[in-house]
């Protein structure tokens, strides 16, 4: 008799992790729910009592309120001639009955809840996507223009700020209060040249815009700016556009500025300043990057990807791809561009002053404003066909929340029209076993159902217990 009892003590030791593991699956899935606590207190005490009876050597009865998977009491096992398979399997079908007791009540739950759901927890496996990257592009000019066909300089600036820029508006700042600052135009020279003497040499306004946008723009060992065709620049001109209007960078691929030659060919270097600076207007180039370039190739350095700047149309891409000319180099990343001033003088006739400015009465080269001369002279050409165009690049990074409603949830309204009277009827008879709603907003809460955001639908959507609903709330951050 005492080998049996062990016999029987070693087949329920063994038997028992399957309860065990089927007890605690089903607690871990409503731990809070008060009737399933119960069902499983009941659940390990039938276990117990199990194992005690084989212990005392007691026929195992079977309860009453346990039944068998399709309904019938479980057998009763004496210890007359019970086997260790029959043990086990009486184990296995009272858990079993447990187990569906337990699920049985969780879908009675589930069900009523969702007749009545004011919330819906969301499943971050499957009901949110997060960190979506996308690039959003978009006019860089006022009210998001991808063109700009007027351009205008302020008599705000002071004489000393335009020895540096100038600062370059879509509207009349003196006349127009809704004017945008677009970008700044610069001159900079690597030895100071082509400055009014203001200090020494070393202290011009050349050379200090020079060393600004060297040290922007260049990696710490390079001195000088060098361009494709592999010429080195000690003059530069310097498109700034507005950070303001930028966003994240300029888009390229996606910008295109047009330049007219100059009267620079008509008078010496030294005078070619001032009110001598006209745009000749007998040619206009074009400029883009070659971003869009088959054979693509970048730099990398300190301020991002580096671009070079060749002539050529967005519409017909690069000019003579094979042999490009190379104006200068663009960082999309800064929103600015350089343009070689010794490739501006042989092609353009910019015919920039380079004098020393070393005494005061040395001729001011005032070379940025030949650079916007040559841009509004373009306009003045053509305001149409040779407008500004650009556009700025943004990442925006989303999460995705996809809101399920299945037919059985949400067919009823708080709103106080849905019932009449003190019974709280329907106030449309039609609704009776049938109601239907319309949904129009997602509410997003904390855990303290706390409302962080509302979704807008664009147009409402029934619901009812003949349809479903999926609805993806896009969050932008």
């Amino acid at each position: 008799m005492g080998l049996f009892r062990n016999l029987v003590r070693n087949t329920v030791q063994q038997a028992a992790p399957a309860v065990r593991n089927i007890i605690q699956g089903a607690n871990q899935i409503r731990q809070s729910s008060t009737p399933l606590r119960t069902a499983l207190n009941q659940g390990r005490a039938e276990l117990g009592r199990v194992a005690e009876r084989i212990n005392a050597g007691q026929p195992i009865i079977a309860r009453p309120n346990i039944s068998g998977p399709i309904g019938r009491p479980a057998a009763p096992l004496t210890a007359a001639g019970p086997t260790p398979q029959q043990i086990e399997n009486e184990i296995q079908t009272r858990a079993q009955t447990i187990a569906n007791n337990l699920i049985q009540q969780l879908q009675q739950q589930q069900a009523a809840a969702a007749n009545g759901r004011i919330f819906t927890r969301f499943n971050l496996a499957t009901d949110v996507i997060e960190n979506q990257k996308v690039i959003v592009t978009a006019g860089l000019f006022a009210n998001n223009a991808a063109t700009m066909s007027m351009m205008y300089t302020s008599s705000v600036q002071t004489t000393t700020q335009k020895k540096y820029y100038y600062e370059v508006y879509d509207k009349n700042p003196q006349t127009d209060t809704t004017s945008t600052s677009i970008f700044s135009i610069a001159y900079g020279h690597r030895l100071g040249s082509g400055s009014a003497g203001v200090g020494t040499l070393n202290d011009s306004p050349t050379r200090a815009i020079y060393s600004q946008y060297r040290l922007l723009l260049l990696n710490p060992d390079d001195t000088k700016f060098t361009f494709a065709d592999g010429a080195d620049a000690d003059s530069i001109y310097a498109i700034n556009f507005n950070r303001a209007r930028l966003k994240d960078k300029l888009d390229q691929g996606n910008w295109e500025i047009f330049l007219t030659d100059l009267s620079g060919s008509f008078f010496a270097q030294n005078v070619h300043t001032g009110s001598n600076v006209i745009a000749a207007g007998s040619k206009v180039v074009k400029l883009i990057d070659d971003s869009g370039d088959l054979q693509e190739t970048y730099q990398v350095t300190s301020a991002g990807r580096v671009y070079n700047v060749v002539s050529g149309s967005l519409i017909s891409g690069i000019y003579n791809p094979s042999s490009p000319v190379y104006y200068g180099l663009v960082y999309p990343e800064m929103g600015i561009i350089v343009l070689n001033g010794a490739k501006l003088d042989s092609q353009l006739s910019f015919n920039t002053v380079t004098g020393s400015g070393e005494d005061e009465n040395d001729v001011a080269g005032d070379n940025a404003w030949k650079l916007y001369t040559a841009m509004s002279g373009a306009l003045v050409l053509d305001r149409q066909d040779y407008a500004l165009q650009a556009r700025n690049a943004e990442t925006v990074t989303s999460t995705h929340f996809f809101v399920r409603v299945t037919n059985g949830e949400y067919n009823f309204s708080n709103n106080p029209t849905f019932v009449t009277g003190s019974l709280g009827d329907f106030s449309q008879p039609t609704f009776v076993n049938d109601p239907k709603v319309y949904i129009t907003t997602v509410g997003m809460y904390n855990d303290r159902q706390e409302l962080l955001a509302v979704a807008k639908l664009s147009q409402p959507i029934q619901k009812s217990f003949q349809n479903e609903a999926l609805i993806k709330v896009k969050l932008d951050f």
